[in-house]
Formats: C-alpha cells, structure tokens, sequence
C-alpha cells in the first residue's frame, strides 16, 4: 500500500543530511525535471521570487532559501512538512512511515525517508510563465503507474493536477449530512493516514483498508473509487 500524502506550504527548517541529491531520491524518472525546476528556482532573484511565490515580506526568508536548495541540509520528506495534516500524522513514531509518500510541486512525488532541503513552492505556481502542470505533463502519472501496490491518493486538487494517479483511490471527507468538511478535512486525513501506516499488517485490498479504519473507530465506506470518511 502506497499512501500518497499532499505537502505543506509550512516546513521545519533545518536538517543534518547531506546536501539534495537527485540520485537518492525515489521514482528516478522525475529527476530530470526535479533538476530543470530547482535549477530555476535557485537561480530566481529573491525579489522577483517573491513576485513569482507571491510572499508577503514576512516571507521573504522562504525566497532566501530556494537560493539555496543545492547547498542546505536535507531531512526525510515526512519530517519535513509541517501543519494540520502532519501534527494528526505525528510521523516521528510511526511503525511503516516506508507506506507513505508525498506529492510535491518540486520533486513531483517522494517516499517518506527521501531526504530533502527546505523550499518554498506550490502547485499553482508558475515558473518562466509555465505553470506546473505543463512541466510535470504526464511524467508523474507514468511513475505511479509502476507502482505495483493499492494506492490511496490523499492530496488536494492541485497537487492530483500535477499528476493523478492511476487506479487510485481517492478521499472525501463530509459530515452525516453528506456535506464536506473543509476546515478539518486536512486533520482526519492525517488521523487516517497514521492508522494505516501505524497498523501492524499493510493492508492490500480496499476492503481491508475499511477493516482496519473501523476497528480504530474512523467510519469510512467506499463509493466507486473514493473513500467517504463520515464525520460526526
């Protein structure tokens, strides 16, 4: 099983990993293209990555550090990211962290222990005038179709835009009404996440993904192919 989480624009600083290195990154085949972006990104004048970001001033240390993306200290993907999604995860004690990915505007998709340095991206970013979508074209999407396991797709629109993922499962989180629930939407995604991949047995089939959220009590059904996680 393959959980694909979506990133975060709030990161941890830091690291005591050795510099990016693209060959000790998970699905190689992106690595030209993680290479184009990060070269332009490092290369970008900070006032004008601002701009291109659209950070405010209090921000313009984000824009500082992508001039260093090829020299700052990296840190497993899954420590990375901060915020909602991964304060439910809490990925420091994690029985199977290797059962979680994470999509990602500069690195397309990442395995949980690929170590990586602090930047600032996002999907709906654009680059020389080129969003990123049309950069990453089909190239995410081919890497995950070699994925030979059941994949859940947790990321948001913006970042399945870069690259959906074939024969994936969604997420959808709502209310007893049926109606979704956006301001907790990202916290039950990380409790899910952390119950699949905290669970003793990797689940292989949909059907026990359900088992496995119903014995810790999370109401979760499946419609087509999403996942319908029912909030009281």
């Amino acid at each position: 099983m393959l959980i694909i989480l979506p990133p975060s624009e709030t990161k941890h600083r830091g690291g005591d990993g050795a510099p990016l290195n693209f060959a000790s990154l998970s699905f190689p085949s992106l690595n030209r293209t993680r290479l184009e972006i990060a070269q332009e990104l490092a290369t970008l004048d900070v006032d004008e990555a601002m701009k291109i970001l659209k950070l405010s001033e209090k921000l313009r240390g984000d824009a500082e550090a992508n001039t260093k993306l090829f020299n700052s200290p990296t840190t497993p993907a899954i420590m990375r990211y901060t915020g909602v999604l991964y304060d439910a995860l809490q990925a420091n004690d994690l029985r199977h962290p290797e059962r979680l990915a994470i999509g990602s505007a500069l690195f397309g998709i990442v395995r949980a222990f690929d170590p990586i340095p602090y930047y600032r991206l996002s999907g709906q970013s654009k680059l020389g005038g080129v969003t990123l979508k049309s950069r990453w074209a089909t190239q995410i999407t081919d890497a995950l179709a070699q994925v030979d396991e059941l994949i859940l797709d947790f990321r948001s629109g913006v970042y399945q835009s870069l690259g959906k993922a074939p024969k994936a499962y969604t997420i959808r989180v709502e209310n007893k009404e049926g109606k979704i629930i956006s301001h907790f939407n990202k916290h039950y995604k990380g409790v899910l996440a952390r119950v699949l991949a905290h669970h003793p047995e990797q689940a292989t089939t949909i059907d026990e993904v359900i088992e496995i959220a119903h014995n810790n009590r999370l109401n979760l059904r499946i419609v087509g192919s999403q996942l319908v996680m029912v909030i009281d």
